[in-house]
């Protein structure tokens, strides 16, 4: 077969994509879930330790590049594969990225760095209609995290899909704020992050349609959303949302839409009367105080995530919606709301970096583009 004839094949012009996701909760049919093969201990970045627990964080600094011990990757892959089970007796097709052992070294002009892991996809890529686009992360440590998935996202450009990458960062000492310290809950919130370059993580934006919905954070930066707004033109609206939180990062423990016309929220981290006037004719869902974790002393120190991984929910539909087992306070608030919730244990995922949304990447959802705040 000559060049010719193979240019023709990969032309997507008569080919509908497998990939469509317009919003949270359309009907679910194709996912991409990680994986923790390959998972070790990351280096203890600035960007990083900011928004893990201290004894965390002095734990990466100790031990960057160690693969995980089996008493923390037994639980989380067992609970793993019983959520991965879960979705498939559901109907719903499951996708993997490649294994990859994240103990090489990462180099470039700028920086040295320890990997990480592929465990949460939805912070690496953002899914927007039939269009794939991988984000430029602040993590030097997740700076090649997407080439795990290339096998998958190669398929789906060969059979139609929309495939782009943001400009990857420099990651330049310029870019952090050497003097930042924490603010305490009430202070105003600051970022370890600039406007030097263009950084984001896909997981500070929620889709509801036309409407995309983002919170600015310590792997987020204005620039970045501005890139986002940009690259999408016209047919789409970023609105920013103000949080207060007072370690940023990642807007699905903050802001869920889970269906038209209602949304979750953290009474801790959004407040209710600083939501935008679209959503006056919307029903404001206040996320219970979450469920405490007692007697696990090991996910206490280890975890990378607060109290409201309660939030972390998974949309299958409109109605239905996996949620950790261990939250009673918060599935008994989605049955009251009139939602179906489907328990399922994930709390040992927590310590590499998240629940049910984040450990997904919703490939194809039944369902169009939508104006839902007309």
């Amino acid at each position: 077969m000559n060049k010719i004839q193979q240019t023709t094949d990969f032309s997507a012009s008569q080919t509908v994509s497998p990939v469509n996701s317009y919003n949270e909760w359309d009907p679910l049919e194709e996912v991409m879930v990680g994986r923790l093969d390959g998972a070790v201990i990351p280096s203890n970045h600035p960007v990083v330790t900011c928004n893990v627990p201290g004894v965390t964080g002095r734990l990466f600094g100790l031990f960057a590049g160690i693969k995980y011990p089996h008493i923390m990757t037994g639980p989380a892959q067992e609970e793993l594969d019983g959520f991965v089970e879960l979705l498939e007796s559901l109907a719903i097709k499951v996708v993997h990225p490649d294994a990859v052992s994240y103990r090489q070294k990462i180099q470039t002009p700028q920086f040295r760095s320890r990997g990480f892991c592929n465990t949460c996809p939805r912070d690496s890529m953002i899914v927007v209609g039939d269009e794939i686009i991988e984000t430029p992360m602040a993590w030097p440590c997740r700076y090649f995290e997407t080439h795990s998935y290339r096998r998958l996202l190669k398929d789906y450009f060969r059979r139609g899909a929309r495939w782009t990458s943001a400009p990857k960062p420099e990651l330049a000492d310029e870019l952090f704020e050497r003097d930042y310290t924490i603010p305490a809950y009430g202070e105003e919130v600051r970022y370890v992050i600039n406007e030097w370059e263009p950084v984001f993580d896909a997981a500070d934006f929620v889709r509801c349609g036309k409407d995309i919905f983002v919170i600015k954070s310590n792997v987020t930066n204005e620039m970045g959303i501005q890139w986002l707004q940009r690259h999408l033109g016209s047919a789409y609206r970023i609105h920013t949302l103000r949080g207060k939180c007072p370690q940023p990062m990642h807007i699905d423990t903050t802001f869920m839409p889970l269906a038209p016309g209602k949304v979750l929220i953290n009474p801790e981290y959004i407040d209710v009367d600083e939501l935008p006037d679209m959503f006056s004719n919307w029903d404001i869902l206040v996320a219970p105080e979450p469920d405490p974790i007692v007697g696990d002393r090991m996910l206490e120190l280890t975890s990378m995530c607060g109290k409201w991984l309660s939030m972390n929910v998974m949309m299958i539909d409109e109605k239905r919606v996996i949620c950790e087992k261990h939250h009673v306070g918060m599935i008994k608030a989605l049955e009251g709301w009139g939602f179906e919730p489907i328990p399922c244990s994930f709390l040992h995922y927590a310590p590499f970096g998240g629940a049910f949304h984040c450990a997904t990447l919703d490939i194809r959802r039944r369902g169009g583009l939508e104006d839902y705040f007309r």
